[in-house]
């Protein structure tokens, strides 16, 4: 390793070089925001990532879990990168550099043929397996409760609103699915009209539909040609009236609130207009 691993500690170096002797370093991808690191590496004229979490991170675990039991059948196909070294303990893995362009802020982010293709990579990721989540709805109550208690700049009146509103719910049981969590065009590659997915960061077991939020708060409300395309490639819509307001109440609580947190300005203010349209429903 040559530059760029100060965020890494000395375990996490040792393993990289124990693992890619002499590589050098292509690219800083880390983000900034939260405690991970990613870097593209250069081995043996093999392109590679190497992502590398803090002493706080907990995406780390989450991106192994799901490595290792959904995202195969996409990497046996390019459609997302294959794992190729781990180390738990270290909060440290490596895969395969996956070739492509972010779809996010180019021409591909405005085409519905991108958004078909997304939804049908996600019903394969979703159609792996199903289970019965009787505590789900009740732990993300409490979730999102919490979320309101931290410092954020909600108005007073909109987050007594929200308490009295999240307060109310029912928690019924549910089914979980594998999800990726992020699911955005930032997540997305497109590399020869064929677009691939990466960081499995948040991926976790949740109801199919929270994986469609965040498109919702965004590329589908500006474009319902997209949407369209989406829901066709995945081959219909899971959202119920019912668990799909929770869920676009939840992530806009997260959103003000964590990005408040972090200092996101323009992603707070994402936060806010979510609140505000939530409400307006």
């Amino acid at each position: 390793m040559t530059s760029g691993v100060d965020q890494l500690t000395q375990r996490q170096r040792d393993l990289l070089e124990q693992w890619l002797p002499g590589a050098t370093i292509a690219k800083d991808h880390s983000w900034g925001l939260v405690g991970t690191t990613v870097l593209e590496l250069v081995h043996d004229r093999v392109r590679y990532v190497a992502k590398a979490g803090d002493e706080s991170d907990h995406h780390l675990a989450r991106e192994l879990r799901a490595h290792r039991n959904w995202v195969e059948p996409w990497a046996s196909r390019r459609r997302a990168p294959r794992l190729v070294h781990a180390d738990d303990d270290a909060k440290l893995l490596v895969t395969r550099y996956l070739p492509g362009e972010l779809v996010e802020g180019g021409e591909h982010e405005r085409l519905p043929g991108t958004y078909q293709q997304a939804g049908r990579l996600l019903a394969q990721l979703h159609a792996q397996v199903g289970i019965r989540g009787e505590d789900f709805e009740a732990q993300q109550k409490e979730k999102a409760l919490t979320w309101l208690a931290k410092s954020h700049r909600i108005g007073p009146n909109v987050a007594a609103r929200l308490r009295e509103e999240v307060d109310s719910w029912p928690t019924p049981a549910v089914t979980l699915v594998p999800t990726h969590g992020d699911w955005q065009p930032r997540n997305w590659l497109v590399h020869e009209g064929v677009v691939s997915v990466i960081d499995f960061g948040r991926a976790d077991l949740r109801p199919a539909m929270t994986d469609f939020t965040r498109l919702a708060a965004r590329q589908f409300r500006t474009d319902p040609a997209l949407e369209a395309a989406f829901l066709d490639g995945y081959g219909g819509d899971p959202r119920d009236p019912a668990g799909w307001h929770r869920s676009r109440v939840r992530e806009a609580i997260t959103t003000a609130v964590w990005a408040y947190q972090v200092g996101d300005e323009s992603f707070e203010q994402q936060g806010l207009r979510m609140i505000a349209e939530v409400l307006a429903d």
